[in-house]
């Protein structure tokens, strides 16, 4: 359990060249709020924690509360449910509910709402630092849910978060815009009625949308459901992907179409994805024509309109199901369950994705509704969509325990969170691609820790697991230089 007194944080730096580790013991101060604490508000503790420190906050709603986070190495979490920070048309600096200047910030289990200012684009929040992890949260009803501002150091990992009805309703503000920061991880997450603006709009230059969910359903007013406007990377795999018929844009994904501003190659890659478009026209991919690359393999575009809008410098596609809704095999359509059906013409009708760069491409998880995540289970050849075929086994590699890197993406310095770690003979292993262990260590029983690498470490993808007596978990760990 996290020890709400006291957190003992040990930094552990990692040398390639000799391996060799030691051990700094660093103090921080754990603040309580809540309705019956000595603070009462989150506002009331956002002034006085230093770098390093953790906030915890319990469940309950915090009317008209707003605040401003300067310190850097902030972990903010709800306890007991989300702590409910219900804004009530306020903002902070006629910005946001939450403000965030410093760097590397983690919020965990907090509700975000009902965030208006004089711009017309209050944020539940505003990320002004460098680095922010959110998960496990919720924001909605604000006229952003999250919008940054531009930062080419900033890594954004966002999970197991819910996005709903964000937009003043003028099509410039959306569930979530994040702008030209140097990566945005997106994954396990719900974003669905966009109020006119996109489920999801990002300007950063590397994008990773991993196993998610977006939709307008029935009623739902959205745009798109990815814009891209600036071209970069972008890496879309395994998504559940819906187009309402109320929609206010036909286009699905969009990538480039404000202009290839992005430190280039410009590549959007799309695997193993859901698309379903229940409007009566439109376009899946919508693509700026002077994209180095639009490689599709392996999807479902199932419903009416053009598949690839693009004269891409290569255009690569393969084993994609371009079908109307009715035919493409799928459990249940018409209630937006996307798993298919034993005649799903979906079945081993997939190829391998291979690699872009060094980012394997084949889908190792499956979006579970609503925010979850399970296993893959591949029988025989993969399937085309988001889903294989049968039951994905429970993801305990992504529980909530499971350990968090941050920046994911990264240059080679990054962070692995410990949370509630109770096993007291768990390792921790630090693999390449390969398989080979870089480093394997005990961790001792420690409420929560933080470990810090510094290695000379290649580009490439390498894997940080941790192993204990009943359960291993691991996360992926990309390393871009």
């Amino acid at each position: 359990m996290i020890n709400l007194l006291f957190i003992v944080m040990k930094k552990i730096y990692l040398f390639s060249a000799s391996l060799l580790l030691f051990v700094q013991f660093v103090s921080a101060t754990t603040w309580l709020v809540g309705h019956t604490r000595t603070y009462t508000l989150p506002s009331q503790v956002s002034t006085l924690v230093q770098n390093g420190d953790t906030v915890v906050i319990d469940s309950f709603t915090y009317n008209s509360d707003v605040a401003q986070w300067n310190a850097s190495n902030l972990l903010i979490k709800g306890t007991g449910g989300f702590a409910h920070l219900q804004a009530n048309g306020q903002s902070y600096g006629g910005k946001a509910i939450w403000v965030i200047n410093g760097n590397n910030t983690v919020i965990d289990s907090v509700e975000f709402s009902l965030c208006t200012c004089v711009s017309l684009n209050g944020a539940g929040i505003r990320q002004q630092g460098t680095n922010l992890t959110v998960r496990h949260c919720y924001f909605h009803d604000n006229e952003d849910g999250i919008l940054t501002t531009s930062d080419s150091l900033s890594d954004i990992l966002i999970e197991h978060t819910e996005f709903y009805n964000n937009g003043h309703g003028d099509g410039y503000s959306h569930n979530l815009y994040i702008n030209h920061v140097r990566s945005l991880t997106f994954q396990y997450n719900y974003t669905h009625h966009a109020k006119v603006g996109h489920e999801l709009k990002s300007r950063a230059f590397n994008n990773y949308i991993l196993y998610n969910r977006f939709a307008d359903d029935s009623d739902g007013t959205a745009s798109r459901a990815m814009d891209i406007p600036n071209g970069g990377l972008a890496i879309i795999i395994g998504n559940e992907v819906e187009k309402g018929p109320q929609a206010q844009n036909g286009n699905i994904l969009e990538f480039g179409l404000e202009g290839l501003t992005n430190p280039g190659p410009h590549q959007l890659v799309v695997v193993n994805n859901t698309f379903v478009n229940d409007r009566s026209s439109g376009s899946f991919l919508d693509i700026q024509k002077l994209s180095d690359l639009c490689k599709a393999y392996n999807n479902i575009f199932a419903g009416p309109g053009t598949v690839i809008i693009s004269d891409s410098t290569t255009i690569d596609t393969a084993n994609n199901l371009v079908t109307t809704i009715g035919s493409a095999g799928l459990v249940d359509a018409a209630n937006y369950d996307y798993h298919l059906v034993s005649a799903s013409p979906a079945i081993n009708a997939g190829t391998n994705p291979g690699t872009i760069g060094a980012y394997p491409l084949t889908p190792m998880y499956e979006y579970q509704h609503p925010l979850a995540v399970g296993n893959r289970n591949v029988n025989g050849t993969l399937d085309i969509g988001a889903h294989e075929f049968g039951i994905a086994t429970s993801a305990t590699t992504l529980s909530s325990n499971a350990p968090t890197i941050f920046p994911n993406p990264s240059n080679g310095l990054f962070e692995v969170h410990f949370i509630n770690l109770v096993d007291q003979n768990a390792e921790f292993e630090l693999l390449d691609a390969t398989g080979s262990i870089i480093l394997k260590r005990r961790i001792d029983n420690s409420s929560d820790k933080i470990v810090f690498f510094e290695p000379q470490l290649s580009s490439g993808l390498y894997f940080a697991r941790l192993i204990g007596s009943e359960y291993s978990m691991t996360q992926k760990v990309l390393v871009q230089h």
